[in-house]
């Protein structure tokens, strides 16, 4: 296998005393892994070596789902559109009859399964669209507040991976740029990964509607439409990095294959050193634990192609100390 980086000798002999003397990676266990990370940020930010990178070229990538946060039973986002589709049903009697919202309503998942990414995009624009930026983002906010996890039975913003939310701290310190780059919903995001993540809104990068300028009462206003604009997923993520960070990641973190073309252009035909990894869900007991035949997060291909291209399997299990924060 070749080296994870140039230079990979002196910048390990450069990381271990941080291993030793001061911990960056808490929650992480001592090992290849937690090793390979820490090394790859010494030799980027090791001024004078030859794989010194300067810092306005320092940029990570975190997906959100699966890889920042917990994705099963379903993505986040999704339990909140059906809690929508809940919510809206007495202004809606026509959803009793009509699927796919029939299908929610009456806890169907068998056919709301069958009516696949066309009828789970449907639900979304439904329940997303017909209300300002701001009026989304309070109901966005509310539903965050109270809404708990039906395992964990905790508030799902209280289950995010302490030892990835170290790992953005670690990059934080070393002057990158961390940035959320998910195929969930831009504005469902942007509310809360400051708080959560200490990422600003201006730094997350998602999947989006049309929004339209209107004059409402004489004040401005950005109206929801239903037509989907971007879908931040697979060979779109690349894309949304260009055209929100428009810079090149120098390290990607993921879960799934729909992460597998962001690891790819971070990492392949890039000049020096790049990092990517996948958080390998490993770990049934503590969280879940799935990739091949998973409904959500599925990691096929990238678990293949890990190997080939010197990509982080980041294993739950093994890795990591804890999963959440205490």
């Amino acid at each position: 296998m070749k080296p994870l980086v140039p230079g990979l000798a002196v910048a390990l002999a450069l990381a271990l005393p941080a291993l030793a003397d001061d911990d960056p990676l808490p929650s992480w266990n001592d090992g290849n892994t937690k090793t390979a990370i820490i090394t790859f940020v010494e030799s980027v930010t090791s001024e004078g070596s030859e794989t010194y990178v300067e810092e306005d070229a320092r940029i990570a990538t975190f997906d959100n789902d699966g890889t920042l946060w917990v994705e099963q039973p379903m993505y986040t986002q999704l339990a909140f559109a059906f809690d929508r589709v809940k919510a809206m049903a007495d202004s809606h009697p026509e959803w009793k009859n009509t699927q796919p919202f029939q299908a929610v309503l009456e806890g169907d998942m068998k056919t709301l399964g069958e009516s696949g990414e066309k009828g789970l995009l449907e639900i979304v624009a439904a329940t997303h669209s017909g209300m300002s930026t701001e009026e989304f983002e309070q109901i966005t906010t509310q539903w965050l507040a109270t809404a708990k996890h039906p395992r964990f039975d905790r508030p799902y913003t209280e289950l995010v991976y302490q030892p990835m939310l170290e790992l953005i701290d670690y990059l934080q310190d070393n002057d990158f740029e961390t940035f959320v780059v998910s195929g969930g919903g831009i504005e469902f995001m942007r509310p809360w990964t400051e708080q959560i993540y200490d990422i600003p809104p201006q730094q997350v990068v998602g999947s989006s509607i049309t929004t339209e300028f209107k004059m409402i009462e004489g004040k401005p206003a950005l109206m929801r439409t239903e037509k989907i604009d971007f879908i931040d997923d697979k060979a779109g993520k690349p894309v949304g990095i260009n055209s929100h960070i428009g810079r090149r990641p120098l390290a990607a973190f993921g879960n799934s294959d729909g992460d597998f073309e962001m690891l790819q252009y971070t990492t392949i035909g890039a000049d020096g050193p790049r990092l990517g990894a996948f958080v390998h869900h490993t770990d049934g007991v503590r969280e879940y634990a799935y990739d091949r035949d998973s409904h959500f997060g599925k990691l096929d291909k990238g678990l293949d192609a890990a190997k080939e291209n010197n990509w982080l399997l980041i294993d739950m299990k093994s890795d990591w100390k804890t999963i959440f924060p205490q």
